[in-house]
């Protein structure tokens, strides 16, 4: 990806808004359970680091192609500016690697090559845990973020990822909003009661866990 393609992205279409730390709680204490305390852990996308920064692991790695990923994470966090297609950790590395909203952002050759480099740094046994606007119900907003590059379903996305030998977990076609930015309360413990129910107004984004035989 060129960096020059991305310049004023985080204050076009992805600004720092101050709800949006605050709304993530909830959301990483569900995706705990998929993530064990004592794991190694690698936040790919990790942008502000809304999640690196919330979640318990025993090493959390923060790994984003732009330099904010250094300001946002936390003490503690390592942070690496680096390609998703090209990463610089050895193989077998990460218990458990964690993606937000970025593969979308990808053209087709690099989303397949940043699945093979999840597959590579992930332990035997390893879970990547993805997060994925769902294009079959999120359809007639996608495009309107001028990055995104192609199309991903609760089939198609899964499908690829079986393509590189995962081994699929869990699929939640419809998991959250597509972004923080509908118009939906803004209240962390509206958002665990969202997590909880079953019935998922305007849920327009996916949970897949997969995992590294």
């Amino acid at each position: 990806m060129a960096n020059k393609f991305y310049e004023n992205y985080f204050d076009v279409r992805f600004p720092n808004y101050a709800y949006r730390d605050t709304m993530w709680v909830p959301v990483v204490e569900y995706l705990q359970r998929y993530v064990p305390k004592d794991s190694v852990l690698l936040d790919l996308g990790a942008g502000f680091c809304n999640f690196v920064n919330h979640i318990v692991a025993k090493e959390k790695h923060a790994s984003d192609f732009a330099e904010v990923v250094k300001e946002y994470a936390a003490p503690g966090v390592i942070a690496h500016v680096e390609d998703c297609t090209k990463l610089t950790h050895a193989d077998n590395t990460f218990d458990v690697v964690f993606e937000s909203n970025m593969f979308e952002h990808l053209d087709y050759a690099e989303s397949h090559k940043a699945a093979q480099e999840v597959f590579r740094v992930l332990k035997p046994g390893g879970a990547f845990i993805a997060m994925q606007p769902n294009f079959r119900y999120f359809y007639k907003y996608y495009f309107d973020d001028y990055t995104h590059r192609q199309p991903f379903s609760h089939v198609s996305f899964p499908n690829m990822l079986m393509n590189y030998g995962f081994e699929i977990q869990e699929v939640q076609p419809k998991f959250l909003p597509a972004t923080f930015k509908q118009r939906l309360p803004r209240i962390p413990f509206l958002v665990k009661l969202y997590l909880m129910s079953p019935w998922r107004p305007r849920a327009g984004q996916m949970l897949v866990v997969a995992r590294k035989p």
